[in-house]
């Protein structure tokens, strides 16, 4: 397996760069974070494409709004905490009621934030995207898919929320790996349990499930970059064949990622199921200190799968 290390939010900076190159209608924006988002270089290589709103996030996103209007496709990129956590009312109304082509980048989210502490530790946000109308929202696994999702966002345009984190995690996938929004990726087939994650704490889900396998449990692991839309036959078609779902996330419980898979399940083929994340707020310590705390380890997976076996 491919160990460098990259964030999430660098694949967004690189991604976005390509895009601008693809097509003059792609813009940035940021609330005074350039530096912080992975947008440095956009900004020195595309000046007049670039737009620094200081820290207003709500004009950030009904500027960006505007701009769509005019016939852009405008990234609008801050802290999660603060966008979507402090402009909800402006994306909702001004992007998603008037379905304007606008994407959201949220960066800085769930514990992987760290030592920041609770309030920068946003684990509420694809709640809150994905209860919107006419908003799709991904979570790129690692550096290449995040900058991926950028070329595909763009091919066609619509709200979007692409949620990155800060803290470097390890590459799994390449430049040429499969990527189709709403499509699910399968990382790995098994007959036993299904195992289902995003973002960085995919790599998490990986090593757990090598270790099942050495303990002769097998497990499928799927990738849903695609939180909505969701992939609905994927999901179902996998939980038919293993009559268990694991779900892990650096999110809240309540609304996430294992929420949307339970919303799937419960309406096309209930089953047993379990949702690993947060049931509380953060708190100020490193990634890996707050991830052994909170219980979203490999060895976490392990002993939750092992649990919902049982059941």
């Amino acid at each position: 397996m491919k160990t460098e290390l990259k964030a999430t939010r660098e694949g967004f900076g690189a991604g976005i760069l390509l895009a601008a190159k693809q097509n003059p209608a792609v813009v940035a924006l940021t609330a005074d974070l350039a530096g912080s988002i992975g947008l440095k270089k956009f900004k020195k290589v595309f000046p007049e494409r670039f737009i620094e709103v200081g820290v207003a996030e709500q004009n950030l996103v009904t500027v960006a709004s505007g701009l769509a209007l005019a016939g852009k496709i405008p990234f609008a990129t801050s802290f999660a905490a603060f966008s979507p956590g402090r402009n909800f009312e402006q994306i909702r109304t001004t992007i998603c009621y008037n379905n304007q082509p606008v994407i959201i980048v949220g960066s800085h989210v769930g514990l992987g934030v760290g030592e920041d502490g609770a309030t920068h530790q946003m684990l509420e946000d694809i709640s809150l995207m994905r209860s919107l109308p006419n908003m799709q929202v991904i979570v790129p696994c690692d550096f290449e898919q995040a900058k991926v999702a950028v070329l595909e966002i763009i091919k066609k345009p619509k709200p979007t929320y692409l949620r990155v984190n800060r803290q470097k995690s390890p590459i799994i996938t390449t430049s040429k790996t499969e990527f189709e929004i709403g499509k699910a990726q399968i990382m790995k087939t098994g007959k036993d349990i299904t195992i289902i994650s995003n973002g960085p704490m995919l790599y998490e889900a990986i090593l757990a499930t090598d270790e099942l396998k050495k303990q002769k449990i097998s497990a499928e692991l799927i990738n849903i970059h695609t939180v909505k839309p969701i992939d609905s036959a994927a999901i179902v078609k996998s939980a038919k064949k293993t009559k268990r779902v694991l779900t892990i996330e650096d999110h809240t419980i309540h609304g996430g990622l294992g929420s949307a898979v339970s919303e799937v399940l419960s309406q096309n083929n209930p089953t047993k199921m379990k949702i690993m994340g947060m049931n509380s707020f953060g708190e100020s310590g490193t990634a890996d200190e707050l991830y052994k705390k909170y219980h979203l380890t490999a060895k976490d997976i392990v002993s939750e799968a092992k649990k919902l076996l049982k059941r």
